[in-house]
């Protein structure tokens, strides 16, 4: 296992503009890091510098403990499983997997061996003899990913490589990948623009926004507790909804999107700036009111629903802003329907307007398990 530490990274191809710029980060050996964004962010751009595909125009990469700026892509010890799978046509499954041994001259009986172990881990025993073109997107993804597995590197880099796949074998690979970085042990470092990779795959994830880091974490802090608007919005899916909001001093309430009025505790009335700022409210923290709880509700218009079996979206406006709500179940809403929905101060995350900083965390949701101590 090896460390791989970032500092200042920046890349640029016209030496004039950053397309990645300060890139300060260290990923622990054993560690399963995400890199995650929106497409253009400059992700793969950063696994390609680490790689040794890309050259570094500022900053210090540093694997293990030596500096890696100038290491050939054959000297940093590493191997990389790439978005098209990159598989030798003409080769059988087993030759793909064994083809990185072949350079570093292994015998062949040690690479069979190697071969089939690996196989025999993927699912891939039955297909050993094969050609690339007779297997599907999941097995041709599995023999790749066999291919970086055999050379026995203490890095893995993977470049979005289950986006090609359908979402079921999705879902598969991701556990599955998860569990062979686990029982190895090696340094996974990951790219992916699916949020959802991110949050169920990473022991922490990097969010990149337009070459800058917006937030590093572990998935349910930056879930929860959100560095900016743009985290707010990019994790999480439906997105943390948004607006504007200024404090009325006269009646000590928020006035959110100039349509909503929400009381504020008087603990927490010497905290809110005194000028505009902006809040966010998890779409499954917007609750339906009840008959016992008629505080801080307020009447919406349906706009959209989607029932998905297990629980319920709808969509309506909250001044010029469009909001959602997921409730638990399935509720029977048509467009057009005037709900009574109830929001807490307390779910609220507030961002400074200008900054974008966080500045007030919402109260965590979560629930806790308390291990029992087991008597020897």
């Amino acid at each position: 296992m090896k460390r791989v530490e970032l500092i200042d990274v920046s890349k640029s191809y016209d030496k004039q503009v950053d397309v990645i710029s300060n890139i300060n980060v260290t990923i622990e050996p054993g560690e399963f890091f995400v890199l995650v964004g929106p497409s253009g962010c400059g992700k793969s751009t950063m696994l390609r510098m680490i790689a040794g595909l890309e050259e570094i125009t500022g900053g210090t990469l540093k694997i293990g403990e030596k500096v890696a700026n100038n290491l050939s892509p054959d000297k940093r010890d590493l191997s990389m499983v790439f978005q098209n799978y990159a598989l030798y046509p003409h080769l059988s499954v087993q030759q793909n997997i064994t083809f990185g041994l072949d350079v570093k001259r292994m015998k062949k009986e040690e690479q069979r061996k190697k071969a089939v172990e690996v196989a025999e881990m993927l699912g891939l025993t039955e297909y050993l003899d094969r050609k690339p073109r007779e297997l599907s997107g999941g097995q041709r993804q599995r023999v790749a990913l066999a291919r970086a597995i055999v050379s026995e590197t203490p890095i893995c880099l993977m470049d979005e490589p289950l986006s090609n796949l359908d979402a079921k074998l999705r879902a598969h690979m991701r556990s599955e990948i998860r569990r062979i970085q686990r029982n190895l042990g090696i340094t996974m470092i990951y790219v992916t623009h699916d949020q959802v990779e991110a949050m169920t795959m990473g022991d922490r994830i990097m969010i990149l926004h337009e070459g800058k880091i917006q937030q590093i974490g572990k998935p349910i802090d930056i879930y929860n507790y959100p560095a900016n608007p743009f985290v707010a919005t990019f994790i999480g899916s439906p997105p943390m909804n948004l607006a504007k909001a200024e404090f009325d001093p006269k009646t000590s309430e928020l006035v959110i999107g100039n349509a909503l009025r929400l009381s504020v505790p008087k603990d927490e009335i010497g905290k809110l700036p005194r000028t505009s700022m902006t809040v966010g409210v998890r779409p499954e923290n917007l609750h339906p009111a009840t008959p016992e709880n008629q505080e801080d509700v307020f009447h919406v218009e349906v706009t959209n629903v989607e029932i998905l079996g297990n629980e319920t979206v709808f969509s309506f406006k909250l001044g010029e802003e469009e909001w959602m709500a997921k409730w638990s179940g399935q509720w029977h809403i048509d467009i057009g329907d005037r709900m009574p929905v109830r929001m807490e101060f307390e779910a609220l995350s507030i961002f400074d307007e200008q900054s974008g900083e966080l500045i007030k965390k919402t109260i965590d949701y979560g629930n806790y398990v308390k291990q029992q101590e087991v008597s020897p």
